[in-house]
Formats: structure tokens, sequence, C-alpha cells
């Protein structure tokens, strides 16, 4: 007898199998059994206490698991990791890019938050009043979770965390002495001994503390990061994480050598985030998937996280955002607002601002230069009444002027206030066709939400339902069973998850059960629930009718329940090594 029967759903169990329909049951947590036609569900298996869900004309899937997340804090306010629980996520892997929030030494919590707000844009109201910031290993902020979360989650170990803790003030300006180097070596040692999944780093420059200085670990030599690979190649079931110059513009030759040195030092896995691709740069594109070859011919394991969908995002001139990355943009939208203003009004100044975003300077940030493509969102000014939800290029045309003037008199008028939905210049069908080649490269894995992040200002958690949605009855660019394979075994496969990415008798019960007819994603909202009336952007899931995190249902008809039947993913427990081969 089981205690839970999910009966007759069309089954796509990760592998990339066909769909079949059948029946599946659960017992402990896990999967006790698959049956279908020619394995049918014995006689006896239903009893007084077993639970039945009836699966008829849904969709029954693996639970999703999503690599690239920085939830690190928000689990600590929001055990559900919302809004990723509400689009099937039932696993992440945070503590991305370089950014913990252990190891913490006493009196660091106040350097940690500023720079998390400044670098990955989790409001720092939020920080201060949803977070207590009581420990001090990373034992102990593991420890935090467990039992206390909705989702599975997996943490690796943040190099700047690693240098402050170690060297303090001096993190930020200098590279590490040989016996600081011993001591980040054995604190990262013994994180990972904890249950960190191994060790992630950034030396991109767009990554900046909360003094306006190169985050700590932008000033690690190369022999630090390769000492760093070689504490992680010590321990099973370990990882390696980094961001880059290289992801925003493309790979130096330099750079691919570091990856291949730093994959192989490890001999483990290392991924970055994030692959962009877009019709009008191939070159880049190419570059980048050029540079996975090569590290793959060298016997090193690198993988580009690359997104499914258009994230959508707003923009603003008054706060921080991926405007201020244009090219010589940041010195002037970093004015006090007065100053700021004067200077957008300026019309050389003007010119000046729209010249550096269209050249190759811009890189990757090109994509935001579509001004006419831009929709007005919130407006607070009388001369502003009427805009909300027109386009740029509507209201250009209307007063007779260009594009970026009409966008920069709308924003004046509303003290910079305004909210701005770029519309992405990437949205063409040859660039769609390049993400669907992208999505079967040997060194492609879809993700890469920030879920956990710039809360503000981008919705990446919805990629899961959006996806699955535009895959069922939009641009169709996947099967279902393919991209259900993306979102569950690739990445349990990457991270060596043990017993999870599969419909698979002795795994565990994380489990998305849904409407293929319906299943997607609802429209992206600002709300203000955030600790300290700071607000995210959300979106509501369309069509998921339950997620389960071992056989518990967290998600019931698109609402969260209270349950935690999560927990915290630790190193050689609960993951195995990945060869490079």
């Amino acid at each position: 007898m089981f205690e839970l029967v999910i009966q007759d759903a069309t089954i796509v169990d990760g592998t990339g199998a066909p769909r079949r329909n059948g029946t599946v049951a659960v017992n402990d947590g896990r999967i006790a059994g698959v049956f279908d036609d020619a394995t049918p569900l014995p006689a006896d298996a239903i009893g007084d206490s077993t639970r039945v869900i009836d699966a008829t004309g849904l969709v029954l899937t693996p639970g999703f698991i999503d690599p690239h997340t920085h939830y690190d804090a928000q689990l600590m306010w929001d055990p559900a990791a919302s809004p990723s629980n509400l689009h099937g996520v039932t696993t992440i892997i945070a503590g991305n890019c370089g950014f913990t929030l252990a190891p913490l030494a006493a009196g660091d919590a106040d350097y940690t938050r500023r720079m998390m707000a400044k670098v990955e844009g989790m409001p720092l109201a939020a920080l201060e009043q949803g977070v207590d910031w009581s420990w001090d290993s990373f034992a102990e902020y593991l420890d935090r979770l467990d039992g206390n979360i909705g989702v599975n989650a997996g943490f690796l170990v943040g190099h700047c965390a690693l240098r402050r803790r170690v060297m303090g003030a001096d993190a930020v300006g200098n590279e590490a002495t040989p016996e600081q180097l011993d001591a980040m070596k054995a604190l990262l040692a013994e994180s990972i001994e904890a249950g960190g999944l191994g060790f992630s780093t950034t030396l991109a420059r767009t990554h900046s503390d909360g003094d306006g200085q190169p985050v700590a670990s932008r000033w690690a030599s190369r022999d630090e990061l390769l000492a760093f690979a070689e504490v992680v190649s010590q321990h099973e079931g370990t990882t390696l994480e980094y961001a880059s110059d290289g992801c925003l513009d493309g790979f130096q030759p330099s750079d691919v050598q570091f990856m291949i040195d730093f994959s192989k030092t490890g001999n483990r896995p290392l991924n970055w985030n994030v692959l962009t691709i877009d019709s009008n740069e191939p070159d880049r594109y190419r570059t980048q998937l050029e540079a996975m070859d090569e590290c793959r011919e060298a016997g090193a394991k690198v993988v580009a996280l690359t997104m499914p969908i258009l994230v959508g995002m707003n923009m603003s001139f008054l706060t921080y955002c991926a405007l201020n990355m244009m090219p010589d943009w940041g010195p002037i939208l970093g004015l006090p607002v007065d100053e700021r203003m004067a200077k957008l009004r300026d019309p050389e100044v003007r010119r000046f601002m729209e010249e550096r975003a269209a050249s190759p300077e811009a890189g990757v940030f090109s994509r935001l230069a579509g001004w006419h493509l831009y929709i007005i969102g919130q407006t607070y000014s009388e001369a502003n009444e009427g805009l909300r939800g027109r386009s740029v290029a509507s209201i250009a045309e209307e007063r007779g002027t260009t594009p970026f003037d009409t966008l920069l008199d709308i924003v004046l008028a509303d003290d910079l206030r305004t909210v701005l939905w770029p519309g992405p210049t990437d949205n063409d069908d040859e660039s769609w066709r390049l993400r669907a080649e992208a999505w079967e490269h040997p060194s492609v894995l879809i993700g890469g939400s920030d879920a956990g992040a710039h809360l503000d200002r981008m919705a990446g958690p919805p990629y899961t339902t959006q996806w699955l949605g535009d895959c069922l009855r939009g641009r169709k660019l996947a099967t279902l069973e393919r991209a259900v394979q993306h979102l569950t075994e690739a990445p349990a496969e990457l991270f060596g998850i043990k017993d999870r990415g599969h419909i698979e008798t002795g795994f565990h019960a994380d489990l998305v059960l849904f409407d293929p007819d319906t299943i997607g994603s609802g429209p992206i909202e600002l709300v203000n629930d955030l600790p300290g009336g700071t607000a995210r952007l959300v979106a509501e899931a369309v069509g998921v009718k339950r997620v389960m995190v071992g056989g518990v249902d967290i998600v019931v008809d698109g609402v969260p329940t209270d349950a935690r039947p999560g927990r915290v993913l630790r190193s050689g427990t609960d993951t195995r090594t990945v060869s490079l081969s």
C-alpha cells in the first residue's frame, strides 16, 4: 500500500524519453513505483490511508532545478523561495558569482549587506530587516536553513566572503599574502566539509561593492584562484562557478586558458552565467561557443548557462540598473539627481550617451539600446499622464522627436522616477533560431534566472513555465520531453545531484503536475512585499496544479502551502563527483 498515488498522468520522466500515460506511487518521500499498461498498479496499492490524485489530462514531470540563483538572503524571510516555487522549481543552487553570506566575521554584516545591495540588487532595507546576520561559519549558516525551507537548496562557497573573513578590509585592493592564502584555503575546506557544493568567484568588471570598489575576488591573482580549485578537487561532489568579462563580451585566449586550467586543476565542471544570443552580434555568440569547444577539446568541462526566454526587466534613470553599465554612462547616472537631470537635458550629453550605447564597447548591454522599443511603465507627473503602456516609438512619432530624446524627456518630467520596460532588440526569428541551436550544444545548460537578485529590475524565475508554454503552444523550438530534460536531468547531472531529476523508482518525489493546455507565466507585476516595504518583480504561474518536494505539496493550484519539506543539499552526501569526460 502506498501513501500517495498520482493516477493516470501523462508522465514526462526527465530522461528525454517519449511521454507515456501512467501512475506514480510515493512512500516516505520517494518514488515507490512507476506504473503503466506494461506494469500495472498492484491491486492492493490503494488503501484507506492512501492519498489519490487524479491526474487525467495533466503532465507529471520531475521538479525543476534552477542552477543559478541568489536566494542566500531571501530564504531567511521567505523559506518558500518565491516565486520560483510557483513555477515548479523544487531545487535551487545559490552562492553563485562569488557572493555568499558566510563565512562572516563579527562586524562585517554591514559591508556584506551594502555589497549585496549594490552588486545583486537586493534592497538594503530587506537585508537589514529580514536577516539577523547572527552566524559566523558556513556550517552555522547552513544549519539555520536546514529543516526550515520549502525547496531543496545547495550553496557554493563564495570567494568574496572567504577573502573578507580572512583579510578584512584588505580584501579589497590587495593580493593575498601566502599566510592569508593558506588561511583561506583552510576556510574553504572547512566550508565544503560543512556541506558547501564547491567554489564560486567573479572577475567581472560590472561587480563592485557598496563603496564602488571592485569586489574582493577581483583583486585575486590567478594563482589564488587555482589554489582554491585544488582545494575543491579534494572533496567529493563539488563544482566550480564563475563570472567574468568574457561572459559579457566574449572570451580572449587568456580567458579560455584560465577556464581550462581552473576546471582541470579542480578536476571539476566549471559553469558560467550567462550566454546571451543576439543575431545582431553573431560573432560574440560564436566566439563564446568556440571557447567552450576549445575547453572541451583540452579535457576541461566548462558549461555556459543560457536562458530560454527573454527575461522581463525594467530600467530606471533614478536608481542603479543595467543602464549604468553602458560605456561611459556610469559617471553620468551616478551624479546627484539634480546634477544628473541637468546633464540629461544637455543635447551634447544626450548625443554622447546615445553614441556610446551604440558602440562596440556596449557588448551585451547593447540589447538595451533599442530606445524606440521601450514601453512606458508607471509615471508620476501630470506631463506624462496617459503614457503608461505606450511605446516610445509611438510617442516620438507623435511629438516629432527622436526616440532617445523622447525617452529622456519623459523621465525628466517624472524627476527620473519613470519605470521603463525595454523591448529587447534580440526578439527576431534568427536570434531564436540561434538559441535553439545553442540549447543542443554539449557545453550549454538552460538556466541563469538570477532568482533572488535584482529583485525590482528582473523577473527571471518564470523561465520554466514560460518556456514550457512556448514549447507547447508558441514557437515550439523544443519538444516537451527535451525541454523537461533541460530543466531536470541536465542540471542534476552537471552538479551530480543524487536521486533527483528523473521520475524513477527510488528517486526523491520532487514532482510538478501541470496542465499542458495552459502552462505558462502571468504578467510581471511590481509588488511591495519584501521586508522594509521594498519592492520586487513577480509573475504568477499559470496552469501549475501541484508542486511537491519529497511527496509533500508546496504549491496547490498556484497557491503556496506552509510546508517546509526542503533540505539543504550537502556535498558528498547529496551530490556525487562529476567527471570531466
